[in-house]
């Protein structure tokens, strides 16, 4: 089974840059022609409206790749968690866990809860030093 969940890896891999890449070579609706092949819009390789339907349908042919390999991830990642019995069914039928008192915040630079006092009242706070009577004459 791993080999196959590998092979899908890069094949969606693959996939996306390729879509990356026609996606990025298309031109908008009001572009002309020569913004993306040149100046001569008949001298194309596909025509003079071709190359739009060319990458439109390469694009979205990429697209449904990806995403078909998205749903076999997606499936294969499931299948194998079914196996365990605390995962089995769906999220939504298992039981909530058991709240836990909350914890206290802690706060950085605060005292540590050893330190207050027993009331859980934080001691005075000391009151700032006083600037010397010399300096402050100056």
């Amino acid at each position: 089974m791993q080999i196959w969940t590998t092979v899908i890896q890069a094949l969606q891999l693959i996939t996306a840059l390729t879509m990356i890449g026609l996606v990025l070579i298309q031109h908008g609706k009001g572009a002309d022609m020569g913004a993306s092949f040149g100046s001569g819009a008949s001298g194309s390789l596909f025509g003079a409206s071709g190359s739009a339907n060319f990458l439109s349908r390469s694009t979205a042919a990429c697209a449904a790749v990806f995403f078909a390999c998205t749903l076999a991830l997606a499936f294969s990642s499931n299948q194998g968690r079914s196996s365990a019995p605390l995962t089995s069914g769906s999220i939504l039928d298992r039981a909530a866990p058991a709240a836990s008192a909350p914890s206290a915040a802690v706060i950085p630079g605060a005292a540590p809860a050893a330190s207050l006092p027993a009331t859980g009242v934080p001691a005075a706070i000391p009151a700032p030093i006083a600037a010397p009577a010399s300096a402050a004459s100056k």
